[in-house]
């Protein structure tokens, strides 16, 4: 049964050690699985965020593409030289990456025209051409008139911008208004660097256009068409970057460059930039080791999340070793305690029933053998109850079942009868004490007899022969009682000190081989603690125990 037990606990020990161990590796392989994710988890990042980036920086260009530049059709063509430039310079302000604007203030007839273009009697050409930009001199604002032309041509974002007008009144179905993207797109042109905006006729006004195709008209009307010409610039494009943490460097190149110094020691990622920029990429770089600072910060609180999984699972690995090996331990002392207490049972019983077998054999007894059995009979009983007491008392005590009785206790009379008692139990015993700074006190006698036979008998059970020595020692100090039982024993290990006040321990020991059921000490504590006490001991191995009690005082 009892190998049966051991074998159990041994089981489950080695389980537990293997779960601890398992859960280790898996806290490590979950550790390098989850750094490798985030290293792939980053590293694709690092190709899929440029569009974010690319969204930041590009949103001033799609805010003056789909909002500013429209505001040129709110004037209907009636946009002259200093409105022209006044419009010019809150773009150039607000956008840096516009470097000059061209502006044509143009008209449609329905007679030719010597420059623009002309497609039967429908006529698309400029009045004046002007220039605005923070590096065009003040007296090159103008670059062509009726009047004077300065040699200027009028160039192919006029003439694309005049195909595509032509094109688009040719084919267009006056029955039907058509939509705002047709009209946009018909009225733009996006070129490399540079946008070319005209502003979009009323339909009534596109109705006319279209008789000017077909036939000569007799009014001869002319309407008044604003167009601008937007050069930008890629490289004053202000670079956003959303992601500080992912790219170290990101930077406008041309769409064809590619860097010479490229390395492992690097990574880098590009996007080709939108519209009239389209021969233009932004081009990401960062380094491996600025990289990794990333991977780290997405890493460790992944990390932290399993530490703390495996640190709860630890726990629980720690919590149920803890409890198996107390139960063991309580095992070890509950079987250690009934072997023992079977045996200081057995011990009386025994010799109980030999005196009884004897006085029932005996056909006569003598007066000195009466006396004898008599004595044997009575000390074997007292040993039996006195067992059984402190059993009980234990209990009780434990329990606080019984309550404290107050009784008042001369000290000097107290330890003179306990000395008494046990000096004729034992001849070999010598006690000796002393009392200072009071006399009576007001106590449980019985409480405090039980303690001082306790500590009395193992002082002299743990003392070696020719040295069973005891001093007793009782003073008032500061309202306290102080008690010192101090013995010339074999004393007790350092390690085994913090133990011994606890139910079922025993030191071993060879005055422990048997006949200790690992009570006394434990008892001892118990009746300090409910007189309101304290106890602590001082032992040196083979130079013997002091064990101070502290007791409050109670005047008479």
């Amino acid at each position: 049964m009892i190998a049966d037990k051991t074998s159990g606990y041994r089981k489950n020990f080695l389980l537990i050690i293997t779960f601890i161990v398992l859960i280790s590796v898996l806290f490590i392989l979950s550790l390098f699985l989850a750094f490798n994710f985030s290293n792939k988890y980053i590293e694709n990042e690092f190709s899929s965020a440029k569009v974010d980036v690319l969204e930041k920086t590009i949103g001033p260009y799609n805010d003056f593409f789909q909002n500013k530049i429209p505001e040129v059709s709110y004037y209907n063509g009636f946009l002259d030289s200093a409105t022209a430039a006044k419009f010019t310079d809150t773009v150039l302000l607000k956008y840096p990456f516009v470097s000059k604007v061209i502006f044509y203030d143009s008209e449609v007839k329905n007679e030719p025209v010597r420059d623009g273009i002309n497609a039967s009697h429908f006529s698309f050409g400029p009045k004046a051409i002007y220039q605005f930009g923070s590096l065009v001199p003040l007296d090159s604002v103008k670059l062509f008139s009726y009047d004077n032309t300065r040699s200027f041509s009028v160039g192919d974002d006029f003439n694309a911008i005049g195909f595509k007008l032509v094109s688009f009144v040719e084919s267009l179905d006056t029955a039907k208004a058509p939509s705002q993207d047709e009209l946009f797109s018909n009225f733009s042109a996006i070129r490399s660097n540079r946008i070319t905006y005209l502003n979009i006729p009323r339909r009534e006004d596109l109705k006319v256009y279209k008789e000017m195709m077909r036939r000569k008209l007799a009014s001869s009307p002319v309407y008044q068409q604003d167009l601008l010409t937007f050069q930008l610039d890629p490289y004053k494009i202000r670079i956003v970057n959303s992601r500080p943490l992912l790219y170290q460097r990101i930077r406008i190149e041309p769409l064809t460059y590619d860097p010479i110094d490229a390395s492992d020691l690097y990574m880098a990622t590009e996007i080709t930039l939108p519209g009239p920029f389209s021969d233009y990429k932004l081009y990401f770089q960062s380094s491996r080791s600025f990289i990794k600072k990333e991977v780290f910060s997405y890493f460790l609180p992944i990390a932290l999340i399993l530490l703390l999984v495996y640190a709860v699972l630890m726990l629980v690995a720690m919590l149920i070793y803890r409890n198996l090996n107390i139960n063991s331990k309580m095992f070890k002392l509950q079987y250690d305690f009934i072997t023992n207490f079977s045996h200081e049972f057995k011990t009386p019983v025994s010799v109980i029933k030999i005196a009884g077998n004897n006085i029932r054999s005996a056909s006569s007894l003598s007066e000195r053998e009466q006396k004898h059995y008599g004595k044997i009979l009575d000390e074997e009983a007292d040993k039996l109850n006195g067992l059984m007491n402190k059993l009980l008392a234990f209990t009780q005590i434990e329990n606080k079942s019984i309550s404290l009785n107050q009784e008042e206790v001369s000290m000097r009379d107290f330890i003179e009868s306990t000395i008494e008692s046990h000096t004729l139990k034992y001849s070999d015993f010598e006690m000796t004490y002393e009392v200072s700074g009071f006399d009576k006190f007001i106590t449980d006698p019985v409480l405090l007899g039980s303690l001082f036979d306790n500590l009395a008998e193992n002082a002299y059970k743990y003392s070696n022969p020719g040295n069973k020595k005891l001093h007793i020692s009782a003073r008032l100090i500061r309202g306290r009682i102080v008690l010192r039982f101090t013995d010339k024993g074999i004393g007790i290990a350092a390690q085994d000190l913090e133990h011994i006040f606890k139910k079922f321990f025993r030191i071993q020991n060879q005055y422990n081989q048997q006949g200790s059921v690992g009570l006394g000490l434990a008892f001892c504590k118990e009746l300090v603690n409910f007189m309101g006490g304290e106890i602590r001991v001082k032992s040196k191995i083979n130079r013997g125990t002091e064990f101070i009690i502290v007791l409050p005082y109670i005047n008479t």
